[in-house]
Order: C-alpha cells, then sequence, then structure tokens
C-alpha cells in the first residue's frame, strides 16, 4: 500500500500533536498520550452520556436521539480504570459508579437524569473520530483575530499539526489516511452547533465562532473518519494519506 506524506511549505512532518476523548457525552474531556481505536472510534470515547426521563441523551443540541441540557459543559469527566470520574461545578468529584451520582447530577442540571452507559443507541454525534488540523484552526483565528481560537472548542479526538492557513481537512474527503498503526477512511465533514461558542476553562463564551463559520463556509470545521484498520495512535505519530 503506498503511501504520501502531506506536502508542507517548510518539509516538516504532519503529526498529532494532541489526542482526547470525552468519557461523557458533552461535558469536558481529557487530554491522552495515546488512543486506542476500534471500529467504534476511540475507546471509552462518549462511552457515557446524561440520559433525561424520556430517554434522551444530554447534548448541546436537541435532535432524534438528543436532547439539549444547558450546564454540560461546566463538568469534566476522566476515566479512574474504565470508571468516569466526573468533576461538578463546585469542585466536587463522583465517580460514576458511586450510588449518588443520579442524584448528584439531577440536582446540579435541575431535572431528573442518569448516567448511562452506551449500548444498543450510540452515543456518538456521526463519525467514529473527528479530526482537525492546525491550519484550519489558523484560518479562522485570522477570521476572528480577537477571539480565542483554540481546538478545545471543536472537541476533536485528534489534533494535526500542518502549516498554512486553510480547511486542509475538505481535500482529505474520499482519502485514506494512516495514523501510527491505525487506518481512516475521511467520510464527511463535521456540522458545527452552538457549543463551539460556550465557555469553558479558561475559554470566553464567543458567538462570534459559530456566526463567522456559518457565514464564511456553512457550518462546517474538521472532519469525520470511520476506521478501516483498527490499532493505537499516540502522540507525535506521524499522518500520511495512503495513494
Amino acid at each position: 500500500m503506498e503511501t504520501a506524506e502531506f506536502a508542507t511549505s517548510n518539509n516538516s512532518e504532519a503529526r498529532v500533536i494532541r489526542l482526547w476523548r470525552y468519557p461523557v457525552k458533552s461535558m469536558l474531556g481529557e487530554k491522552c498520550g495515546h488512543l486506542t481505536v476500534d471500529k467504534r472510534g476511540a475507546k471509552g470515547d462518549r462511552l457515557f452520556a446524561v440520559r433525561d426521563a424520556d430517554g434522551k441523551f444530554g447534548s448541546g443540541k436537541t435532535t432524534r436521539r438528543f436532547r439539549k441540557i444547558d450546564g454540560l459543559f461546566g463538568f469534566r469527566a476522566v476515566y479512574e480504570h474504565e470508571t468516569p470520574r466526573i468533576t461538578f461545578p463546585d469542585g466536587r468529584e463522583i465517580l460514576g459508579n458511586d450510588s449518588s451520582i443520579h442524584t448528584a447530577l439531577s440536582d446540579a442540571l435541575g431535572q431528573p437524569v442518569t448516567l448511562a452507559r452506551e449500548r444498543g443507541i450510540s452515543h456518538l454525534d456521526s463519525g467514529p473520530l473527528h479530526l482537525i488540523a492546525t491550519a484550519s484552526l489558523a484560518w479562522l483565528n485570522q477570521l476572528l483575530p480577537d477571539s480565542r481560537v483554540d481546538d478545545r472548542r471543536f472537541r476533536p479526538n485528534i489534533l494535526i499539526e500542518l502549516p498554512g492557513m486553510t480547511q486542509l481537512e475538505r481535500l482529505w474527503l474520499g482519502k485514506t489516511l494512516r495514523i501510527g498503526e491505525v487506518i481512516l477512511q475521511v467520510d464527511d465533514l463535521t456540522e458545527r452547533c452552538v457549543m463551539v461558542n460556550f465557555p469553558q476553562d479558561d475559554l470566553p463564551n464567543d458567538p462570534r465562532i459559530l456566526r463567522s463559520l456559518g457565514r464564511d463556509i456553512g457550518p462546517h470545521f474538521g472532519v469525520y473518519a470511520s476506521v478501516r484498520a483498527p490499532g493505537t495512535i499516540k502522540l507525535n505519530d506521524r499522518v500520511f494519506v495512503v495513494t
């Protein structure tokens, strides 16, 4: 199988510089040194979700499967072994298998909810893995120089370092990537929602983010990819296009 490294203006290598997974859908997640990837996506990614009284999963938007639940971005989830440890807005930390977790989440969110592990219905929005290149972030930063453009706003699994200021991911559609030992098929653009504007950690609320994307390119930023060959993706893995 032939491969071609991404061409860059300064001959630097395309490489993975950040890896993320989100143990609980629509909560803040955790940086990882590696991701174990199978057909579903990154192991543990969005494996849990907050489920409301009607059986819908909490999200930043309302769809057939999901229901917008305000306040989820105020929580952070990281794994302790295979159990999510959830940090609440007030600083409390509760393990996902603690008997108090459902009541604590319900009280904090102002409605009856439970913490649910994925069963028959996927918690993923669309594709198994979400990829963004630094060139796209630079492009958006050029449009919005007074905004805090940051990959955290877009919740990718994989951030790829590529020079330039253009949405290079759009050139990946229909192509196959090799990252470390993993083979990915780039299938679709990532449709954005209001969550990209939300404040998190040191990032302020900024409605200009989604408004600018909608005005200039439609509400898309980054790409979704499916997994053709599973394995492990690590920080600093080089990225190739399979030709």
